[in-house]
Order: C-alpha cells, then structure tokens, then sequence
C-alpha cells in the first residue's frame, strides 16, 4: 500500500480528479461564453495565461534550471496539442450532455500513451494489461450519454480532443526529463500561442461575433479552470516520472468520472445505473494496474 501511495498510480489517479474539476469548469466556462470556437479559445487562452503566470513563479522558485534542447521542444510540442485539443474538448463539452464527449476523448487518450508505451518501455504485463481494458470499458460507462443526443460533429470534436490528449500525455511525459515545473511552463507557452494564432485568424476571417469577450461569469469558471487543470497536469507530469507512461495515461484518462459527477450534482445530469456500475469497474481496473 505505501508503494501505491508513493508511486505514479496514485498521482495518476489524483490529477484525474482535478483534471475532471478543470474540464467542467472549462465547459461551463465556454457555455457561460456562448459556446462558439471563438469562445472556447478564448478560455483555453485565459485560463493558460492564468496558469503560466504561476508557473513562471514556481518555476524561477523550486524549477531548476531552464530546460534545453529535445525536453524544450517536447514541452512547446504539448502545449500546441493540449491548446488544440481543449479548444475541441470545450466546444464538445459545451454543446449539450457532457457524457459521451468526456468518454469519447478519454478513450482515445488512455489508448495512445498505452501504445507507445508499449514500444517505449515494453509490455505492462497480463495484470496490468487486463485492467487497461477493464479501465476503457470503464470510461465508457462512468461517462458516454445517450448516443441519439450526441451531434456528430460534437463526436468528431471529442475524438480530435482525445486525440490531441493522448498526443499531449506523449510529449509531456518526454518534457518531464527537465523536470515537472519548467515542462509545463513551456507548454503553456505553446498553448498560448496556438491559441492566439487562431483567434487572430477568425478576427481576420471576419468572423468579429465568435471572438466576443468573455463576461464575469464565464471568467470564475476560467479561474476555475485554471486551478485545476494546472494542478493535474503537474500530478500527471510527477506520474510519469515516477513510472510507466501507461499506467499513468490511463489512469488519469478516468477524469471524467469528476466531469459527470461535476454535472449530475450541478446541472442536475443524474448518473444512470451503468454510471454505477462504471464506478465499481473502475475501482477493479485501479486495482489491476496498481498491483
């Protein structure tokens, strides 16, 4: 149990929780915004600016040295992907239930690292393999929704976002080798950027009324957001250090289980009997890949 509580399961399993906090709150944030691809950007880009601020203080305070060379350009590489894939995510998020968006992009996110992992750092063993697939079917009942409510383009949207995760775990599980704070800070900068890029291409587009700003309301959730997601991606970051990109990509690929429990008590979405039944699998897959 001690080695569980210290090793990468457990971080990986707490940054899902906060990841899920952030991911509501991104979603709320973008809704509250309008729900429109301007809107999205502009709470990815807020709420990263929010992050890298603290970051830059972390970082020049108990951050180390300034990272150099491939664990630079892996941290600039997560942050173009994480901009893009949360920009997908929140639009997805904002659209209508949260569920089968939040299964679709945690699917796809658990099942990338698991992969390169596999050549990277050889096969789990029959353990933990057995429960990454007890963890998927998981993810898809803790939080698909009804699939007659899910848009297509929504599903296209959550599928880039997974993704874009999964890319985004990859690169920043290689930018770890400078560290767990400087890493992270170069990716907000690459998020930053990636989003400001693309606002400015919808402002010469013309398309002035999807680049609205951003009320009072939609700014808690942003700050929401911020918090959050910043937290668990630093958990992630000390998981992946601490072992095998595997089990923490999926892991904390059951973040949106915090994201539909988020929503059944605010939004009033009320978890169905295989949401239920989800949270029991989830707990053996844990289990599994823990041992």
């Amino acid at each position: 149990m001690e080695a569980f509580l210290a090793g990468n399961a457990s971080l990986g399993l707490i940054s899902a929780v906060f990841w899920g906090i952030g991911d509501f709150s991104g979603g709320m944030g973008v809704k509250s915004a309008g729900g429109s691809t301007g809107a999205a950007l502009r709470v990815v880009l807020l709420s990263h600016l929010a992050s890298f601020s603290v970051l830059i203080v972390l970082a020049t305070l108990f951050g180390g040295p300034f990272p150099q060379g491939a664990p630079l350009a892996w941290g600039l590489a997560a942050g173009i992907a994480g901009g893009l894939s949360l920009s997908a995510f929140y639009i997805a998020l904002s659209r209508g239930e949260m569920g089968t968006s939040a299964a679709i992009s945690g699917l796809l996110a658990a099942f990338l690292p698991a992969v390169v992992s596999a050549f990277s750092e050889g096969t789990p063993g029959w353990r933990r393999g057995i429960g990454f697939m007890i963890a998927g079917a998981a993810i898809w009942m803790i939080a698909a929704g009804k699939a007659e409510r899910e848009e297509a383009s929504t599903a296209w949207l959550a599928i880039a976002a997974g993704a874009g995760f999964g890319l985004y775990f990859i690169c920043l599980k290689h930018a770890g080798a400078a560290g767990w704070v400087w890493p992270m800070a170069c990716a907000r900068v690459g998020s930053v950027t990636t989003c400001s890029l693309l606002l400015l291409g919808l402002r010469s587009g013309g398309s002035s009324a999807q680049v609205a700003r951003v009320g009072k309301q939609a700014l808690g959730w942003v700050l929401g957001t911020a918090l959050f997601d910043t937290s668990g991606n630093l958990l992630f970051v000390a998981a992946s250090r601490a072992g095998r990109l595997d089990v923490a990509a999926v892991l904390a690929s059951l973040y949106p289980a915090s994201t539909i429990l988020l929503a059944a008590w605010m939004l009033k979405e009320r978890p169905t009997q295989r949401q239920g039944w989800g949270m029991a699998v989830a707990l053996v897959a844990v289990v599994l890949i823990a041992a």
